[in-house]
Parts: structure tokens; C-alpha cells; sequence
């Protein structure tokens, strides 16, 4: 089933980037449609997640709180072994035991990514200055 641009993608459809040429292709398409671009890799045995908002807007300093503090405690259960990359444009997480799980997690962000982006949208929260 197509996806339309800018809706969360199942996990069953995350692609697996694992190839360079499989990573060049899902992120060109990402970038055509506007949309996060999300894909898992393998490395040996374990599972890496990569999200990259791209050029869209970014999430609020609120929400990016919300989604450092699901990746901070993936980190610290040892979901992703590995540890993480954070910020408001890119995340990554290394070392997760499985494919499924893998998955599971980057369709969570993905979707997460898009329903605080679309929650902006709908209310606009001022930013404040530093």
C-alpha cells in the first residue's frame, strides 16, 4: 500500500538502508516528497535507526524534551547499546538486538516526529528567545 507524503510510516514499511545504494535512493525519495526520511540498517547482528527531518519544520524546544527523553531511556535500558545522536533535525540510535525491534522503534519516532509537527501546525506555540 502507497504511502501518501507526509504520513508516518509503518514499521513493516521502514526500509532497510543497509546497502549504500538502498540509502541513497529511500533518503532521494524522502527528500522529493517532503517528508522525514527514516530507514533501519544492520550492522553484523545488531540494528541501527536513522531519522533526518530534512527541511521540514522543526519540532518545538517542548516536544524535542519529549523525544531526547525516549531516546535517552532507549539508551539507558540498553534498547539501542550503542547509544544515540540527538537533535531537533536528526536521530540515531546504534545497537539494537533485532530487525523487528529495530523497526518498531523508527516507525515510533517517525510517527511521533510527524504528530508534534502537525500538533504545531494546528497550534502554534510561540518560541521563546534565549
Amino acid at each position: 500500500m502507497p504511502m501518501t507524503p507526509g504520513m508516518p510510516l509503518p514499521a513493516a514499511l521502514v526500509p532497510d538502508c543497509t546497502s549504500e545504494e538502498a540509502h541513497r535512493r529511500a533518503y532521494k525519495k524522502a527528500k522529493a516528497d517532503s517528508s522525514i526520511f527514516v530507514c533501519i540498517t544492520r550492522q553484523g547482528a545488531q540494528w541501527s535507526v536513522v531519522l533526518d527531518v530534512i527541511s521540514r519544520p522543526l519540532v518545538t524546544d517542548e516536544a524535542a524534551k519529549v523525544l531526547r527523553s525516549a531516546v535517552e531511556e532507549l539508551v539507558a535500558t540498553g534498547a539501542a547499546a550503542g547509544g544515540a545522536n540527538f537533535s531537533t533535525e536528526y536521530i540515531s540510535m546504534h545497537q539494537i538486538g533485532s530487525e523487528g525491534r529495530a523497526r518498531e522503534i523508527a516507525a515510533a519516532f517517525h510517527a511521533a516526529i510527524y504528530g508534534l509537527q502537525q500538533l504545531q501546525v494546528a497550534v502554534p506555540i510561540p518560541r521563546q528567545s534565549p
